[in-house]
């Protein structure tokens, strides 16, 4: 990705993304281009992005594409803490106790089966690649949207790169799991066109079961949110979890919290699996 000159303290500030998805059609008016941040104070059972859940760039690894031991190899010879070895069928093991995330074997892997998850990139960065898209957002009403991870773990470079967006005129938008310093949540709010809130439940000890953090803060947040901006526009998004919130009086009871809000909108998104394989290229366990 081709820097811009830095002409403002904005554009240099750096943070950590694992991704920039264009042509989405999901997060936000129009077609978007999605920047995902890396790092996530939530551990949800069924999170489908679980490589934007640290904040440090990782390590993972796709069996599927590795040539193996005996056509290969090289990863093991370059690792400087002997954290590679070969398992019975050639394949790839990772003491992930000895990586030190120097990434010297994803340099040298021919088949890109070892890979790192999060890259540094500035305010600049980012927005050479969401303006490649311009075209689009001045035909269909599309723009930039943050989200994770959770953008606000990373607040500087979160609040640069909507500032910057919004000088520059682009439509923002940022999905959250609202669990991070209000200070940040309501500066955020001034450079946003639209704001996807989740809550996932409203039983604070089932929240803290499927997700590892009590939902207070989320819910104060919220509150808060909605009474130092009553006219701005949020959609609250629940995912349905089995055992979570998926029974009637849980979605009634999230509902009726939403429709005592102005400006409200609520969305229940099904749930789904498609993040599973990731977590065994991370050396994780899918435990929903």
């Amino acid at each position: 990705m081709t820097s811009l000159p830095v002409q403002n303290t904005r554009l240099g500030k750096k943070g950590i993304i694992t991704n920039i998805q264009q042509y989405s059609l999901h997060d936000g008016p129009g077609i978007r281009t999605t920047v995902f941040f890396k790092g996530c104070p939530l551990r949800c059972r069924w999170c489908c992005n679980p490589e934007t859940q640290a904040a440090a760039p990782e390590l993972s690894y796709v069996e599927r594409k590795c040539i193996c031991k005996q056509e290969c190899g090289w990863c093991a010879g370059v690792c400087p803490t002997e954290a590679l070895s070969f398992a019975a069928n050639g394949k790839v093991q990772i003491n992930r106790a000895r990586c030190t995330s120097c990434f010297e074997c994803v340099r040298i892997c021919p088949s890109q089966a070892l890979r790192r998850e999060g890259q540094a990139v500035s305010v600049a960065d980012v927005l050479a690649a969401v303006e490649e898209q311009s075209i689009f957002y001045r035909e269909g009403k599309g723009g930039l949207t943050v989200s994770g991870g959770e953008p606000l773990s990373q607040p500087k470079f979160l609040l640069a790169l909507l500032e910057e967006a919004k000088h520059r005129n682009l439509n923002t938008a940022m999905e959250t799991s609202g669990y991070g310093k209000y200070a940040v949540l309501a500066q955020a709010m001034r450079y946003l066109d639209t704001l996807f809130f989740d809550i996932k439940s409203l039983d604070e000890a089932k929240h803290q079961d499927y997700t590892t953090v009590s939902n207070r803060r989320i819910v104060e947040n919220l509150t808060q949110l909605r009474r130092d901006f009553p006219n701005a526009y949020i959609t609250v998004r629940t995912p349905v979890i089995h055992g979570l919130n998926d029974l009637p009086e849980e979605q009634t009871a999230i509902r009726a919290y939403v429709r005592q809000m102005p400006n409200t909108a609520f969305e229940a998104l099904p749930c789904h699996r498609f993040g599973e394989p990731k977590y065994a290229t991370l050396g994780r366990e899918y435990t929903l």
